[in-house]
This record gives C-alpha cells, sequence and structure tokens, in this order.
C-alpha cells in the first residue's frame, strides 16, 4: 500500500519575521512505533504568532519546538485542528480530530504519551525541556470547551484568553499592587481586550486604554474599558493616583514616558509581551519599579495548586464560553473573521501582521487543504 503524500511546510526567515517561504517535498508516510501522522486542518495567525517568532530564541524558546534543521529557518508556532491519518499509538485513532500547538505545515508526526481520554502529550525528546502547556493536544470530542461550530473563534481566542484571563487573575490576586488606575497599552490587541473582557467592571479602579489614532474608534467601540486615550494624552494622566502599568506594547520610549510621569505612583510594571521587542530584561534605568514578566504558566501553577486543576478548567471554560459567545454573536463589536486558503495565503497574512498593516477588528483563519 502506497501511503506517499506531499509535505507541504511554511518557513519563517529569523531575522525578518515577515519573509516566509514554502517548502514542499515527498513524504513516504512511514511510522515509527509510537508515532502518529496528524493533517493539519486549519489554524488561526495573529500577532501572537509573531510574537511567538519575535521571542524564538529567547526564555521560551519556541523556535524549539518545531525544528527546521535550518539556522536561518524556523516553523512559526500556531494554534489549531488537526485529523489522525495514521497511528502505531494506543489510544490514538485514525480519524480522531485533536486542538494543540502545529507547526504551519500540511502534516506532521507526533509521539504521544500521556494519553488519556482528554488526550495527550508529544513525547518528542526535543521537546521535553519545553514549556508543557505547549505539548499538551486535547481531544476534541471529549474537551468540554469545545464546540465544532466554534472552532474558528476557540483558535483565535483559546491561546491568547488563558494569557488573559490569568493575566486579570494574577492582577486581582495581588489586589492590584495597591493601584487605583491601570493604564493598558496596545489596548485594541485581542490579549488586552480580553483581560479587560475579564476584570469587568471594578469597584474604585479606573482602566484606561492606551491606544494608536488608527485604533482609537475601534477600542472606544469596545466598551470594556472606562477611558480610551490616545498615547499623546499619557501626560494628562493625573500622576499623583497610584498606577499599574500592564504593557502589550513592548515600546521603550512609551514605558519611560509613563515611568516619568507617575515616578513613585506607579505601583508595577507588568510586562505582558510584545512581537517588536524581547529586551524586557535588561535594566531600564527609570524612575519606578523594574518591569517585570508576566508568564500565564507562573499563575496557572499557582492556581491548580490553590483551586485545583479541575476547578481552574471549569472557571476558564465558563468565562471562555461568555467571551466566544459575544465574539461570535453577529455584528458584534470584537472581531470579524476573515478565512484565508492555503499556505500562499497564510503567507500574505503574515506579511501584513508583522509590518502592522491589518484591521484590529479582523481575525484571520487559515484552512490548510
Amino acid at each position: 500500500m502506497d501511503n506517499t503524500f506531499t509535505l507541504t511546510r511554511l518557513q519563517t526567515r529569523k531575522n525578518a519575521l515577515g519573509s516566509t517561504r514554502v517548502v514542499a517535498a515527498a513524504d513516504d508516510g512511514a511510522l515509527q512505533p509510537g508515532e502518529v501522522l496528524m493533517r493539519i486542518d486549519r489554524f488561526a495567525l495573529t500577532t501572537n504568532n509573531i510574537t511567538y517568532a519575535a521571542f524564538g530564541d529567547a526564555q521560551m524558546k519556541y523556535w524549539s519546538f518545531f525544528p527546521t534543521g535550518d539556522a536561518d529557518w524556523g516553523h512559526m508556532p500556531v494554534w489549531g485542528f488537526a485529523d489522525v491519518v495514521a497511528s502505531t499509538v494506543e489510544g490514538v485513532e485514525v480519524g480522531e480530530r485533536f486542538y494543540g500547538y502545529f507547526p504551519i505545515a500540511s502534516h506532521f508526526r507526533m509521539q504521544p504519551v500521556r494519553v488519556t481520554p482528554r488526550g495527550f502529550y508529544d513525547g518528542a525528546p526535543h521537546r521535553a525541556e519545553l514549556v508543557s502547556a505547549y505539548n499538551q493536544y486535547m481531544r476534541c470530542s471529549t474537551d468540554a470547551g469545545y464546540a465544532a461550530a466554534l472552532e474558528d473563534y476557540q483558535m483565535l481566542v483559546r491561546p491568547l484568553f488563558i494569557t488573559s484571563f490569568m493575566l486579570a487573575d494574577f492582577l486581582q490576586d495581588n489586589a492590584f499592587f495597591g493601584a487605583r488606575q491601570i493604564v493598558v497599552s496596545s489596548a485594541s490587541s485581542k490579549t488586552a481586550y480580553g483581560t479587560a473582557f475579564c476584570l469587568g467592571r471594578q469597584a474604585g479602579m479606573t482602566l484606561i486604554a492606551a491606544t494608536s489614532p488608527g485604533n482609537r474608534a475601534y477600542v472606544e467601540g469596545l466598551g470594556c474599558y472606562d477611558r480610551v486615550i490616545g498615547y499623546d494624552e499619557l501626560m494628562s494622566l493625573d500622576a499623583s493616583v497610584p498606577t499599574l502599568y500592564v504593557d502589550f506594547a513592548g515600546n521603550d520610549a512609551l514605558r519611560a514616558t509613563i515611568h516619568h510621569h507617575f515616578g513613585d505612583a506607579l505601583v508595577y510594571d507588568c510586562y505582558a509581551g510584545s512581537a517588536q521587542n524581547t529586551a524586557f530584561l535588561s535594566q531600564t534605568g527609570l524612575p519606578g519599579p523594574q518591569p517585570q514578566l508576566y508568564f500565564a504558566p507562573v499563575q496557572i501553577k499557582k492556581r491548580n495548586a490553590d483551586w485545583g486543576p479541575q476547578e481552574v478548567n471549569r472557571r476558564f471554560n465558563e468565562a471562555q464560553g461568555r467571551f466566544i459567545a459575544e465574539l461570535s454573536r453577529p455584528g458584534n463589536r470584537w472581531m470579524a473573521l476573515a478565512q484565508h486558503q492555503g499556505f500562499a495565503a497564510a503567507q500574505g497574512v503574515i506579511e501584513n501582521l508583522h509590518a502592522g498593516r491589518l484591521d484590529p477588528q479582523g481575525a484571520h483563519i487559515v484552512v490548510s487543504g
């Protein structure tokens, strides 16, 4: 029986993230014992994926998940759905569908371990030292957060919303570090407004969105911030109010403006990630607190100990369900789906995401076939 197929992969130039190439080669389809072959059906592309690439060689080692063997080119990770097309692993059957972290490719070989009704972890040796949360694959047939009709929203929201959900929880868990106002940069980003959605209205707290002129009307329309200002209006904020800065922009000049304006009234600088700046651990020499990197798995680990994993999942699924219900409502103010077909289309989306040319309301899905 001939199992040969064409393996197509999209690779990103590591020093020019808007530059990609499509590589195709014949694959004999053979599996080693303990392997499965997945066909990647669809995936989401957001600025978050550009961030993964930007941080590829930094602390989280995103380039290491799906090595290409080429020092100059990497596999940008994406979140999506894949179907099992061949399997040598008991408990992972042909035809099953899984959600998880994949390379941008037509197919992907995996080595499932810790197989349970919930799913499995990829036991490939090179992934053993990487963040385990990215190695977990969820079986759609038993995933309480899964709905077939809402797959596109789940791909777009789930990897971002876990960051948003746990960031809101982290801030609340620390009583907002004594702040009475929160300034959020890059407030049009999905992770930022997901955090605002989770926080809701907080008594005695003002949630302030800082954004660019081009995105201001969109951010105002979201309705999840108490106040929306342009970056050029930051100096108008009351510098005597204890302030928490949540940084999704990663802009050094913007951070300097915040620190110099608020000085000792800046109680905490929470660096939530950026596609433009990975030098987040350097000493800034600025007045006020040293920026602190927020990393969702740390808060997840804490809450798993506090509440137990089952309760963490229940709370997350409940919040995510409410958020997706808002996002998928016709005429919603949050996002508009745009579906793309094939890897050439994915290249265009990546180029435009990296260049910042896409409408913040746009939400981009790529169907691989």
